[in-house]
C-alpha cells in the first residue's frame, strides 16, 4: 500500500496557507483561491489522503462510503454551515473522493466559479 499513489506537489498560484488558514471558509478566503485549484486539479488525482491533507488541511467535512471509500468536503464560501452548529449546508463546496487503496479519484468543485458576494 505504501507505493500507491503519488506524493503532493504544490499547486501552481495556489495558496495553500491561506486556504489552510480559513476552515469551513467562514472568513471568506477562499474563494479567491478557487481559480488555482480549479487549474491544477488533476494534479490531485491519485495523489494520497495524507497529501491532501497536508495541502488542504482536515476536511470540513468527511463522508465514509462502502467498502473503504470515503470523500473529504472543504467549503468554499460562508453559508448556514458558518453559524455555530457546523451542520451540512448548501454553500459551495469542493469534493475529494478517494478510492479503495485511498487514492483520489474523483474531483468535483461546485459550482466552478463560486458567487462572489
Amino acid at each position: 500500500m505504501m507505493g500507491c499513489g503519488h506524493s503532493l506537489r504544490e499547486l501552481p498560484d495556489f495558496d495553500a496557507k491561506t486556504w489552510r488558514s480559513d476552515p469551513y471558509a467562514c472568513r471568506n478566503m477562499r474563494s479567491s483561491a478557487v481559480p488555482a485549484l480549479v487549474s491544477a486539479k488533476e494534479e490531485l488525482y491519485e495523489a494520497r489522503a495524507n497529501d491532501v491533507t497536508a495541502l488542504l488541511g482536515p476536511p470540513d467535512e468527511e463522508e465514509l462510503r462502502a467498502g473503504t471509500e470515503k470523500v473529504y468536503y472543504y467549503y468554499l464560501e460562508p453559508g448556514t454551515h458558518c453559524e455555530g452548529r457546523r451542520a451540512r449546508s448548501g454553500a459551495p463546496c469542493l469534493s475529494i473522493r478517494f478510492g479503495p487503496i485511498g487514492t483520489v479519484t474523483e474531483v468535483l468543485i461546485d459550482p466552478l466559479t463560486p458567487r462572489s458576494n
